[in-house]
């Protein structure tokens, strides 16, 4: 998958029939949660749009053998990590954060959402971030 790829809603490609990218991306809601820029484009998407589900469709063709085992453990330590990325969204210009939950070694809680609101500084967007983990 590309690593830190930044979608527009009008990237000035060209615009492609919506109802097959909506079947496309029918197979792949349950990526929402993780990626859920996805979604945005639904309505209009352009060749890049579709591009960036194909990409997508292959990198799980690719990793389908790919299992998450999760291992009895004998201690309890609960870990956990937040992130933001400042302005991320060319569109609206906010902020995404991400967290996950560590039980030992095994992940127990993740998400990835958008802010509901525009930071000023990358500080803030990671102030947010913390504070929407811990409550």
């Amino acid at each position: 998958m590309t690593a830190n790829e930044k979608l527009h809603q009008d990237d000035g490609a060209a615009k492609i029939d919506s109802k097959y990218f909506k079947s496309l991306v029918g197979f792949l809601i349950y990526l929402t949660n993780s990626r859920p820029n996805i979604l945005r484009f639904i309505e209009n998407p352009s060749r890049l749009h579709l591009a960036a589900a194909k990409r997508i469709l292959r990198y799980l063709q690719r990793t389908k053998d790919h299992e998450i085992l999760y291992k009895q453990q004998n201690e309890n330590r609960l870990t956990g990590y937040s992130d933001s990325d400042w302005a991320g969204s060319y569109d609206d210009r906010k902020s995404t954060f991400e967290y996950v939950f560590y039980l030992v070694t095994n992940i127990i809680s993740w998400c990835s959402k958008k802010h509901n609101s525009i930071t000023l500084f990358s500080a803030e967007a990671e102030y947010i971030a913390a504070n929407e983990v811990v409550c």
